[in-house]
């Protein structure tokens, strides 16, 4: 028996071509899919009842967690700026006392040194102020007046020198006249008080101490009612004298008076003299 014939299926002109061709589906890949489209459609059920779930319950608590932090950060910051304000303040204190005390040691050795300084002043001028005192009351009197001694002075009056010796030196004392005073100086321009009178009786051989405390010690004491030209005058006590000059007559004495007046003739009137003392 001959099989019946099968009636051919023309095929379209591009069924030679792999692309063209039609996929064939079976039966694990419609199982696969059926598969894949049922798992999402579950984990979509899941989720809508569990997101159900959440919006029912209601939120109880909320955490302010970034505002909490920003407040702390803000305290720290705080902290730290004071912190270091109060380590600016303490250093300037420090820096202040440093100054202070620095201050304080530089007074006392300015006062120190001020001390010492008017110390030495004043033993500088203690025979200064002295003749300062004698000059401010011979002022009074003029080189020249003689008509207002008093019957004291002219008792005190004396006649010529006697000697060679003494007009020696009332000639080297006059032959001065005019130069000036300068504490310590020992001539031949300027004087001091004690360096004249022993300038003027070294002439004569008579050595002289260099000061007029230790002139008014020297020779014989003589009293003020019997002077003679070519005596010793002192001012001041004997051995502390501060200041001295030679009697020259007629109540008048020479002296290196002080630095306003230099080497002058005053009146004995004026400013009467301690003691005397006789060495010619």
């Amino acid at each position: 028996m001959e099989e019946p014939l099968v009636p051919l299926v023309p095929m379209s002109h591009t069924a030679h071509i792999r692309s063209h061709r039609k996929p064939r589906s079976n039966a694990s890949t419609m199982a696969m899919r059926a598969g894949v489209a049922g798992g999402i459609l579950g984990s979509v059920a899941v989720a809508g009842a569990s997101a159900s779930a959440y919006a029912a319950e209601p939120v109880t608590q909320t955490i302010e967690l970034p505002t909490l932090t920003a407040d702390v950060a803000s305290q720290v910051a705080q902290s730290a700026d004071a912190m270091q304000q109060t380590a600016a303040n303490y250093e300037l204190q420090a820096e202040r006392d440093a100054a202070t005390a620095k201050a304080a040691e530089q007074a006392a050795a300015d006062l120190k040194e001020a001390k010492a300084e008017a110390k030495k002043k004043a033993e500088a001028e203690r025979r200064a102020a002295a003749e300062r005192a004698a000059s401010r009351a011979a002022e009074r009197a003029t080189l020249t007046s003689k008509s207002t001694s008093t019957s004291a002075s002219a008792s005190t009056s004396a006649s010529a020198p006697a000697s060679g010796s003494v007009a020696t030196v009332v000639s080297f004392l006059k032959a001065q006249l005019g130069d000036a005073y300068v504490l310590g100086a020992s001539g031949p321009n300027a004087w001091d008080c004690s360096s004249l009178m022993q300038a003027a009786y070294k002439q004569v051989g008579v050595d002289l101490p260099r000061v007029s405390q230790d002139q008014s010690t020297v020779g014989t004491d003589v009293s003020l009612s019997n002077l003679q030209v070519g005596d010793i005058l002192y001012w001041g006590a004997k051995g502390s004298a501060y200041h001295v000059g030679t009697y020259i007559g007629n109540g008048q004495y020479l002296d290196a008076a002080n630095p306003s007046k230099g080497v002058v003739i005053q009146d004995l009137s004026g400013y009467p003299a301690t003691g005397a003392v006789r060495v010619l």
